[in-house]
């Protein structure tokens, strides 16, 4: 059989496994910071990254036999990576719904894009910022916001205690403070 009919064992183009999943409804919720990351990283892979590795496969495919040529096999799979992320990008951009959360400046109600601080029953207190499924980013307190925790503060005030259900418990926390973004970009 020729090599032109068999599937390449590294060529797994079936990114529908690899995105994150958009709840029921497929609204891809995003901040307006998170969607210029998105447009950004995109353009990035379009104008530059792709043109370079084109044009070193383009000269590895020259240099004659491609089965043992480094650059040529590292190329095409590198060019198949951007490819897919290229696709990924250009879905969630067009499910992207951009909420800008400097429009509930000065709310103590919790909406998408504001930052939270709550307590817990301890009196450990967390501050998390509910952000975009793309954008969320644990280590910077950026929670998605099908998250079980943006779940549960959502719709809630400043000083309302909560039920957070977790695999293992359920946590009594206390919203403490509710901050959105200014019109010019600062915190309330």
């Amino acid at each position: 059989m020729s090599k032109a009919f068999t599937k390449e064992s590294d060529n797994d183009d079936d990114d529908e496994l690899q995105l994150p999943p958009l709840p029921a409804g497929g609204k891809n919720y995003i901040t307006p910071q998170g969607f210029a990351t998105l447009r950004a990283e995109l353009k990035v892979l379009v104008e530059e990254e792709r043109p370079k590795i084109v044009e070193i496969v383009h000269w590895a495919a020259s240099n004659g036999d491609r089965s043992e040529n480094g650059d040529y096999l590292y190329g095409k799979k590198r060019l198949r990576e951007i490819d897919r992320r290229i696709r990924f990008l250009i879905k969630r951009l067009e499910a992207a719904v951009v909420a800008d959360p400097a429009l509930h400046h000065g709310n103590t109600q919790i909406y998408f894009g504001a930052t939270v601080t709550y307590a817990d029953e301890q009196g450990n207190e967390r501050t998390v910022r509910i952000v975009g499924i793309d954008e969320a980013n644990s280590a910077q307190g950026d929670v998605s916001w099908v998250s079980p925790v943006a779940r549960t503060l959502l719709k809630a005030f400043e000083g309302d205690v909560l039920k957070l259900v977790m695999p293992e418990r359920v946590d009594e926390i206390e919203v403490l403070r509710v901050t959105y973004p200014g019109p010019s970009g600062l915190s309330s």
